[in-house]
Order: structure tokens, then sequence, then C-alpha cells
């Protein structure tokens, strides 16, 4: 897929859609030396902090992709077309611990321009980002207790920022003057 460095000031997009409806596959890890994994994400937040483009996510201990949060220093949020949504379901319900989900979802991983984990050849958007700070969710800090119902098992996220390094994206993420 044909992709333009956007500077983070010229990132047009509709958050809620991308989160919502479109889903991000998040990946960590070392494409050099193929220790990665990726996950598909639909929570998350966007914006400005500490005077720092900025991408919020949020990962389960559970998650196999957990591991590689902590370990490495940087992550990827990729937009895969919609002819990729069965790529997107199988990366969110099947575990990296149990075989290679890139490979049976069809996805070609490929370095980044200025991190160390990989993107997708197939994303029409990659957002690179270095972490720069993470928190676990305290439930007693809840001020809507319905958001409990979220965590039957009670495993609560971590929360990652990840300052926006670099972005790579089709013309239509790009605001035009």
């Amino acid at each position: 897929m044909a992709r333009i460095e956007i500077p983070v000031e010229k990132f047009m997009t509709c958050p809620h859609d991308l989160w919502n409806n479109r889903w991000f596959l998040l990946t960590c890890g070392s494409f050099e030396k193929r220790e990665f994994n990726t996950m598909t994400v639909s929570w998350g937040s966007m914006g400005t902090l500490w005077n720092k483009s900025f991408v919020q996510v949020v990962v389960r201990p559970s998650r196999f992709t957990f591991q590689f949060m902590e370990k490495f220093n940087s992550f990827t949020l990729s937009v895969l077309p919609e002819s990729h949504r069965e790529a997107l379901q199988l990366l969110g319900s099947k575990s990296g611990r149990d075989g290679d989900k890139i490979q049976d979802a069809g996805l070609t991983p490929i370095p980044s321009k200025k991190i160390e984990s990989p993107g997708f050849a197939e994303a029409e958007l990659i957002i690179e980002c270095r972490k720069i700070y993470y928190d676990d969710m305290e439930p007693s800090h809840f001020l809507d207790y319905e958001l409990n119902s979220h965590y039957p098992e009670r495993d609560y996220h971590r929360i990652y920022f990840g300052e926006i390094i670099t972005i790579s994206g089709n013309q239509s993420y790009c605001f035009k003057v």
C-alpha cells in the first residue's frame, strides 16, 4: 500500500470512527529480531499531553502482547482497509502464544521508519510511537460504577501513552490546505 509521511500537525482523522469502527492493530517488539506480537484494539485515545502528540492504548496483563509492551519501548498502531476485517477479527480473538497468527491472518510485517516495532505492508495508516508513560487502572477511581462491567474477571488494563514519532498513511489522512 502506498503511504506518505504525514507531519503530526497535518494528520487528520475521525478518532471515534477509527477506534469504534475501523480498529487498530497494536504491534510491539522488534522487527529486526523477529520478536513481536500484534493484537486488535478498539479502546484508546489521541491528543496532546505534556506538549507532546500522543496515542494512549490499554492492554490487559493477560494478553500475550502485554509482555512485549513491558519489554520494548515502542509500538505501532496500524489501520487496515476494510477488506482486511477478517484479519482484524482473527488478530483480536486468537493469541500469539498459540502460533503465528500474523501469518494466519495473511499480513506482511514491515520495518518501521523510526522505531523498532513493525507495521504492516497492508496498512493504510501506521502511527509509530515511543512509550513515555504507563499507569494501571485503579477500579476505586471509577466514578461511573457501570465501568466495572467491562471487568468481570477484575483484569484491569495497563494504560500506555506513546509519543507519536512519525505517521505514514494514504492521502485521506493528510489535512489539505
